[in-house]
């Protein structure tokens, strides 16, 4: 059997994905996550938090709800059917942060949990800190020459 034959046996085999279905599945469970983002932000400004406070605060709870529900294995269910919606925002990030380390927590506690819990969100973590720096030493190379 050559490459492309086997490429169209895979093709033939392989179901075809619903895109339209995906993305608004993507759509309205990501919406309904900054939803509760706002409610929990109305909620934390009516308890007598400022609007920065409160926001943090709202950051904090959606992290924890998300390592919660990936502790108890109900995330991925929720990322199965919502895809990309679940990944995008905040609790994407504090998803892959506890996935792994509740994948590997059988391996002990330094060399599963601490070892892997930054395996998928370490390198975004390292990109995003060079790429932060290096955006600031441009932003103040350009203020001083727009001077």
């Amino acid at each position: 059997m050559t490459e492309r034959e086997y490429g169209k046996l895979v093709k033939q085999m392989s179901p075809n994905s619903p895109i339209g279905k995906d993305c608004l599945n993507a759509f309205w469970i990501g919406g309904l996550i900054c939803v509760l983002g706002q409610a929990l932000i109305n909620w934390y400004t009516s308890m007598g938090l400022s609007k920065t406070d409160a926001g943090t605060a709202a950051s904090m709870s959606l992290v924890v709800l998300s390592a919660l529900l990936t502790g108890l294995s109900l995330y991925d269910n929720i990322a199965k059917y919502a895809g990309a919606g679940t990944l995008v925002p905040i609790t994407g990030f504090a998803n892959s942060i506890a996935a792994p380390a509740v994948e590997f927590r059988t391996e002990g506690f330094v060399l599963g949990v601490a070892a892997k819990m930054f395996q998928i969100a370490g390198p975004v973590i390292v990109y995003g800190t060079a790429a932060s720096v290096v955006y600031g030493v441009i932003y103040w190379i350009w203020t001083l020459c727009v001077r």
